[in-house]
């Protein structure tokens, strides 16, 4: 191992040198606090100058209390708070060029308002190692007349030995840290998890908070500051939890079964039901849905027409297709709005979903419910709508379902075991006001259809079908936003996936797709199957096992995103179907 005086001197050295030189930093440098290490400088490559550096702080000198990250829980949160801290101390040290703009040329993923498992940082008792991306500086040169880019050795040196150990010392060391803030988000963190085990332990699939912020900003996940209003609930349905840090939390508990939720969309209802489906994730601390919290098997189901569908079987909410197609397993490049939702519905649940969203604010109206008033003029259907499944989707599974609306949701009344109202962030319990309505409950489609064969059906994905490659690159995965995964090929649309809510889980996914062929599908598992096998791996070795190449923008995505993604990638087949 090399020390920071020879990489010093190489880079006074090196100054002015053809750019493809950098590869002389591959290798370990030791700083004293800590060791830098850059495995790989690829010349010729797109990010040729930006290659990714490890920094490992020893334990000795980062002094992390124990208690801080004795648990899996807390050691997340550690994790999260120091990369936060990481990503703005590297904002702090960027150079502004002659327009004003600030050039970072320390790079590093950086999280959001959820709280996720992240390969960017590693913490153990022994060290903390992080993953950061430097750019490494070049200028323009001439040699014999012709242009040429060269390596800049002040300015790297400026960044390795000025800028770094800034970064590295006001981020990295808990003598620089605020005691107080690190304990407030770990505490936070681990309060957020008891709420949640209090869900399982009590039958319930949610809990939020009263006084929580709810609305969001238009394309943000920060608090919408112009319609802050804090969620008021009913005393009537209070309940009061007690966590480990912030005492007696109260808040509205929304149990098993099947639970509808009234309101126009300004009234609060959507945001509700926004914060339900984000409360898979734990936030951070002023977010304002600190304390909304849901099961981690919930999943939102949208209405996505145009999107492919691949031997789904969605015999139960439809007799017949208008494109002749097979509804027991039922294919398509673009599907419609009601058979898009159909199939999100039966492939969340193959995933292994045991809570379903659904709002008619994204919702297929003809998938949601029908009027009962004119059913009987119309003649038979062939279409069996969410409302006419719904009690026996909940009684037959065991699942459990929250669906929320104004206009679209009437026929749920007869059938639901809860009834909530919101107006203006206010949230009561109508149950019994309406379950007095003259309202028809729906009519049961072929109720000895049995739902349980439904999911019986195991998909066995085609290996071939998931490919990343592009020409003589092997693999080519990355994410934009959290919205669109480049997978090879492929452009994956998960813009109605809602539940993703990074770009690192994003790219994950595609890595996690890539894995999957590489050693299971190849195997000969059926999806279900490559589900727990994935989650079990990724429990047990991390996300550092998703990639070959050192790499710090992963972070953990869920089974049903995972399932999601693969179920709406162009190329993905399905090779048989067993019962």
């Amino acid at each position: 191992m090399k020390d920071k005086k020879e990489l010093y001197k190489l880079l006074t050295e090196l100054d002015g040198h053809p750019s493809a030189e950098y590869q002389q930093l591959v290798g370990d440098f030791d700083f004293a606090r800590y060791v830098i290490k850059c495995n790989r400088i690829d010349v010729g490559a797109d990010d040729v100058l930006s290659p990714i550096f490890t920094i490992r702080v020893p334990q000795t000198i980062a002094e992390i209390p124990d208690y801080l990250f004795d648990s899996p829980v807390r050691r997340t949160a550690v994790e999260d708070y120091l990369l936060r801290s990481l990503s703005d101390n590297i904002v702090n040290v960027a150079n502004f060029d002659r327009n004003g703009i600030a050039r970072r040329s320390i790079l590093v993923s950086t999280p959001n308002q959820a709280i996720l498992p992240r390969n960017g940082l590693l913490l153990t008792k022994e060290y903390i190692e992080v993953r950061v991306k430097i750019i490494l500086p070049v200028q323009k040169t001439f040699v014999d007349g012709n242009p040429m880019m060269a390596i800049n050795g002040d300015l790297a040196k400026s960044i390795f030995f000025e800028d770094l150990p800034e970064v590295v010392s006001n981020s990295l060391l808990y003598c620089n840290i605020e005691t107080a803030d690190i304990d407030a988000f770990v505490n936070g963190m681990e309060d957020s998890d008891q709420l949640r085990q209090h869900l399982t332990a009590s039958g319930q699939v949610a809990y939020v908070a009263g006084g929580a912020l709810l609305a969001r900003a238009r394309g943000s996940d920060m608090p919408d500051c112009e319609r802050v209003v804090p969620l008021e609930v009913d005393d009537s349905l209070v309940q009061e939890v007690e966590v480990p840090h912030a005492g007696s939390i109260r808040g509205l508990g929304i149990p098993s079964g099947l639970t509808l939720i009234l309101g126009e969309s300004s009234s609060g209802r959507v945001d509700l039901m926004d914060a339900i489906a984000q409360g898979i994730y734990n936030h951070v601390p002023g977010d304002g849905r600190e304390y909304v919290v849901t099961v981690a098997d919930a999943v939102r189901i949208n209405s996505e027409p145009g999107r492919s569908i691949q031997q789904v079987d969605i015999s139960g909410f439809v007799t017949e297709l208008v494109d002749g197609g097979n509804p027991a397993s039922y294919s398509t490049k673009s599907a419609g709005a009601f058979t898009s939702q159909a199939a999100s519905t039966v492939e969340a649940l193959e995933a292994g979903a045991r809570v379903l969203l659904f709002d008619e604010h994204s919702s297929s109206s003809t998938f949601l419910s029908a009027d009962t008033r004119v059913t009987s003029l119309l003649g038979k259907s062939s279409r069996n709508t969410l409302a006419s499944r719904a009690r026996q989707m909940v009684d037959d599974l065991g699942i459990s379902l929250i669906v929320a609306g104004s206009s679209l949701v009437a026929e749920f009344i007869p059938i639901a075991d809860k009834i909530l109202k919101v107006d203006n962030f206010r949230v009561s319990d109508i149950t019994e006001e309406a379950k007095v309505l003259n309202i028809v409950p729906p009519a049961v489609p072929d109720d000895a259809y049995n739902l349980p064969s439904m999911l019986s059906r195991s998909r066995w994905v085609m290996p071939s079908s998931i490919d990343p490659s592009i020409g003589r690159e092997d693999i080519v995965i990355d994410a934009k936003e959290n919205d669109v995964l480049q997978f090879g090929r492929s452009l994956v649309d998960l813009g109605s996936v809602k539940q993703i809510c990074a770009e690192d889980q994003a790219r994950a996914i595609g890595f996690v797709l890539y894995y999957s062929k590489l050693r299971y599908m190849d195997e000969g598992y059926p999806l279900r199957e490559i589900l727990d096998l994935v989650d079990r791996d990724l429990s047990n070795e991390g996300l550092n096992a998703l990639s070959r190449d050192v790499r710090g923008d992963l972070a953990r995505p869920r089974r049903y995103e995972v399932a999601a993604a693969l179920n709406r990638l162009p190329a993905f087949r399905v090779s048989h179907i067993t019962e």
